[in-house]
């Protein structure tokens, strides 16, 4: 009996898949190809289901340890849906595979942007090491100090700004089911809150925490947030960090970037009064006024002759008047 043809880029896809989770990765690189030059032919404007065939042909890649593919897929995947969970980490692993340990580090760092509880690629390969294992970044943070010197983090290139649009998006791996990756990625992010940093995680977030605060008084806020970026990522229970980092937001006019930060501070420090006049600042900014003027009330119960947010509560009064 012949074998059945398909002739759908979603039957396409769903072969693929399925040679995917039985480990036949060149076959499942074949179909994606084939979903790609459908989905193409066919004229039709859909970015992300391109990007998701171009993700998964990237996981082919990665199996198979072709790296340079992988590399090119996953930019491709990024260029049609910026920010990509899947891509960046598929395309961070195979920087680290060929030693690009600076390009690594920025797709790693950029990920930790878009969620900060990812404890490791969801792939569950042997080759996938864990993203938030120290070991792993510090090895990179080794090579990079070694070709670049002590001051090695000046030299690098920006870390994109993501925005909050693109923050906890998700889609499915070849090799799973979306409510099982929900599932998981529940108890990730539950085991991750529940994570008590080390001693020596402690005292690098408090390092790169005073470096950010230093680029702030010269007026360096992307720079900043890089460094508050990193600080969180070694230990994300510092109240102060997410409230310096909402300044930096302030000062780019990224006011819901602003808001989740100080709400974080908050729920770290409920007296964090940086963070009530802060995020009362990004609400003012976004029209929120009576969210504005409800943290502004909370601030002045904490310091009643707190001279800036008496002002800033008259500006917002007069508004919502």
């Amino acid at each position: 009996m012949a074998p059945k043809l398909r002739d759908s880029v979603e039957e396409l896809r769903a072969a693929g898949n399925l040679s995917f989770r039985n480990g036949q990765f060149a076959e499942a690189a074949t179909l994606y190809s084939r979903a790609l030059r459908m989905l193409q032919a066919q004229g039709s404007s859909d970015p992300e289901k391109e990007s998701v065939l171009y993700s998964n042909r990237a996981a082919c890649h990665l199996k198979d340890g072709n790296c340079i593919d992988c590399i090119k897929d996953c930019t491709s995947a990024l260029a049609l849906v910026p920010f990509g969970m899947k891509p960046l980490l598929r395309r961070a692993s195979a920087y680290e595979a060929l030693e690009k340990y600076t390009l690594a580090y920025m797709d790693y760092l950029t990920v930790l942007q878009i969620d900060d509880s990812v404890t490791s690629a969801l792939e569950g390969s042997s080759s996938w090491k864990p993203l938030c294992d120290p070991a792993c970044l510090s090895r990179m943070t080794r090579a990079l100090m070694d070709s670049f010197g002590p001051d090695w983090r000046q030299k690098l290139p920006s870390i994109p700004l993501v925005p909050v649009s693109a923050q906890k998006r998700w889609e499915c791996l070849p090799s799973e089911n979306c409510k099982e990756t929900a599932k998981s990625k529940s108890k990730e992010t539950t085991a991750t809150k529940s994570r008590v940093p080390s001693a020596g995680d402690v005292e690098r977030a408090r390092v790169l925490k005073e470096e950010g605060n230093e680029l702030v008084k010269k007026g360096n806020h992307k720079q900043a947030i890089e460094k508050y970026n990193e600080s969180l990522w070694f230990s994300n229970l510092e109240s102060a960090t997410y409230s310096n980092r909402a300044l930096c937001h302030l000062v780019l006019k990224q006011y819901k970037e602003a808001v989740k930060d100080c709400t974080e501070a908050l729920r770290l420090d409920g007296k964090n009064v940086k963070a009530f006049y802060r995020r009362a600042q990004a609400y003012k900014a976004l029209k929120d006024y009576k969210s504005s003027f409800a943290d502004i009330n909370s601030l002045l119960q904490i310091e009643p002759r707190n001279g800036p947010a008496q002002k800033l509560r008259q500006e917002v009064n007069r508004s919502l008047n």
